[in-house]
């Protein structure tokens, strides 16, 4: 069991009722975690939607997991 600190912005902020937690999971990887994170709290897009980035890096979706990591699912922004 790991411990994952989750940030949220724009619409995923609004769809989880807050900008971060912390949760506890088993996923490898932010492929799991991410769908972990979409049936709870129903964010809504598809992962293949979106960017992913591990401890302030963007990162690949099978990039393992470890212990303390900090995660940012970044959707789709639209403007100009």
């Amino acid at each position: 069991m790991k411990r994952i600190h989750v940030q949220y912005f724009a619409a995923f902020r609004d769809r989880a009722g807050r900008e971060e937690e912390t949760v506890e999971t088993d996923a490898r990887d932010p492929a799991g975690l991410y769908a972990e994170l979409e049936a709870a709290h129903s964010l809504g897009l598809g992962a293949e939607r979106l960017k992913v980035a591990v401890n302030d890096e963007f990162a690949a979706w099978d990039r393992p997991l470890e212990d303390g990591d900090r995660i940012v699912f970044i959707p789709p922004v639209a403007g100009g």
